[in-house]
């Protein structure tokens, strides 16, 4: 399930609707706001052009855009720069670089045309040029002008080879380095679990944040480097950092809590998504792009909510989300953000919060455009398979092999590989409703094992954590907590991995150990306002002592 819902989540992120959140006066539709962001808002940028003195100012301030992910708002900026210098080569190389979101998507045709276009625009300004300039534009034609015949990846590569030649060439320019990183993990292979490309990555930017941490781009690409478990905790500084270097951005925000939802620490989590949320809002009223951004934001504060305690605030989400008008995408892929932000909820929060039939009477959600619906029978067979109504998981299990056999026959490798993930933890959850508890372990270890060499984004049920909690019910306790020990080293600070860890020492006779987790469990919940059973029974405990 984390498979899915990480790619839910970048999808909802890079697609989502344009839409605004307070009445603004129709010719403020037009004014974009740059003016009004500076370094203390955007992060420190040095990156000198051969374009017009007037255009400088304005150009650092579309390449502090660009590390911010701001990508709608920087193709403004550099678009208004090509109208004032009409012969700004790096203009077009600034355009080019803002309809590629290089960590979120793979351009369709037309937007490999018209990058194409801008950079070849930018290539027959380049004689006035300097050296440099016209290799940062080589870099990107390597990119949208590589051979038709060449897939996305292959695209990456080779524009990341160009960026190395840049970065080599110019070591002293900050920039060169910054953007090379990030095309390192750009171009990381698909499902590599030896995390080369972000470790190389990570390697240039430490080097850079210790002379300029207050450059976004730096701190940001630090983020993504250790956005992996095994890696999470070398990130935190640049966590701490990026939403100081950047907090008018949005992005800049929301991103420091891939770092905090890797280490548990749920309360800076929170902070971040709800700062994120309403950057987004306020830039949204000013009809400033990147709206999209909230729901990436919402996925994770509902997680956070979710672990810490704090239900009730998952709840009221869930509700602001329900009450959102219909959308439409931004970029025309076909779903309504808010629905399936929607979905992924109403099956997300009874399963966490362990509420059974709530879970086996769900409706699953049909969000066209996306593979929702599997999330909705996917909670409905764990609800099941709980109760023991091993026909109806049959029944769910029946309608994920549908769904999934059908982005097979499409050759969407994208949500079959997601609806694959649900189908198979579904079958797991139908043997242990059969009784078959070895068979329901044997099915989800290989997706644990899976999961945690990748490093998935923390956004659903641990396959881990299914499997020790089978172990439990099914009377292995010492084996049971093996298990979510092992899971709690790949995802600390889960509410039900903590109980779970705690309920299995206790049933192996190991009460201190068992004291332990619930005082953990109580602690990451400080602050917040649940009547969780689970939580009633762990401080009961502990005031026992």
């Amino acid at each position: 399930m984390q498979t899915d819902r990480t790619k839910l989540a970048a999808w909802i992120l890079l697609f989502c609707f344009a839409a605004s959140y307070s009445l603004v006066a129709d010719d403020d539709k037009e004014h974009h706001h740059h003016e009004d962001l500076n370094e203390t808002q955007l992060g420190t940028v040095h990156f000198p052009v051969s374009c017009s003195a007037g255009v400088q100012k304005p150009f650092a301030r579309g390449v502090a855009l660009l590390h911010s992910f701001w990508y709608e708002e920087a193709e403004k900026e550099f678009e208004d720069i090509a109208k004032d210098d009409p012969q700004c080569a790096m203009a077009h190389w600034g355009i080019a670089m803002s309809i590629w979101h290089q960590l979120w998507n793979e351009p369709d045709a037309k937007v490999i045309a018209r990058g194409l276009s801008e950079a070849n625009t930018g290539e027959k300004l380049a004689a006035k040029a300097t050296p440099r300039e016209q290799l940062y534009l080589a870099a990107i034609k390597a990119f949208y002008g590589s051979s038709g015949k060449l897939d996305h990846a292959a695209r990456a590569r080779a524009y990341s080879d160009a960026m190395k030649k840049v970065y080599e060439s110019y070591p002293e320019d900050h920039e060169a380095a910054t953007f090379y990183a990030l095309s390192l993990l750009a171009s990381e292979p698909h499902h590599d679990e030896t995390f080369a490309n972000r470790k190389q990555a990570a390697a240039i930017l430490e080097k850079l944040f210790a002379i300029e941490p207050d450059h976004p781009g730096v701190a940001h690409y630090l983020i993504h480097s250790y956005d992996k478990p095994q890696l999470a905790q070398l990130g935190i500084p640049a966590a701490r950092r990026y939403a100081e270097v950047a907090p008018a951005a949005p992005h800049a925000l929301h991103m420091p809590s891939h770092i905090f939802a890797r280490v548990g620490l749920w309360q800076d989590d929170i902070k971040s998504n709800l700062a994120s949320i309403a950057a987004t809002r306020k830039t949204a009223a000013m009809h400033m792009g990147g709206e999209g951004h909230q729901f990436h934001a919402m996925d994770f504060l509902f997680y956070a909510y979710m672990q810490s305690g704090r239900e009730a605030d998952a709840r009221a989400l869930m509700d602001e989300v329900n009450k959102m008008p219909e959308m439409h995408d931004m970029y025309g892929v076909g779903f309504d953000p808010h629905l399936a932000t929607q979905a992924q909820f109403a099956a997300l929060y009874p399963i966490e919060m362990r509420d059974w039939a709530t879970a086996a009477a769900l409706t699953p959600m049909d969000v066209p455009g996306t593979a929702s619906d599997s999330f909705g029978y996917w909670a409905k067979a764990i609800g099941s398979a709980h109760l023991h109504q091993t026909e109806e998981v049959r029944k769910d299990v029946h309608a994920i092999e549908i769904i999934h056999q059908k982005f097979v026959d499409q050759k969407k490798d994208f949500f079959a590989e997601g609806t694959e993930s649900d189908l198979n933890q579904a079958k797991a959850w139908l043997a242990f409703s059969e009784g078959k508890y070895d068979d329901a372990v044997a099915i989800l270890r290989p997706l644990a094992e899976k999961e945690e060499a990748l490093g998935d984004e923390p956004q659903g049920i641990p396959s881990r954590e299914m499997i020790a909690e089978i172990l439990l019910e099914a009377k292995h306790p010492q084996q049971a907590l093996a298990e979510y020990q092992a899971d709690l080293k790949f995802s600390p600070n889960r509410f039900n991995g903590l109980y779970g860890a705690a309920r299995a020492a206790e049933a192996a006779g190991k009460q201190s150990e068992a004291n332990e987790y619930y005082a953990l469990l109580v602690k990451t919940c400080d602050g917040g306002s649940s009547t969780r059973p689970e939580l009633s029974h762990a401080r009961e405990l502990l005031a026992k002592k």
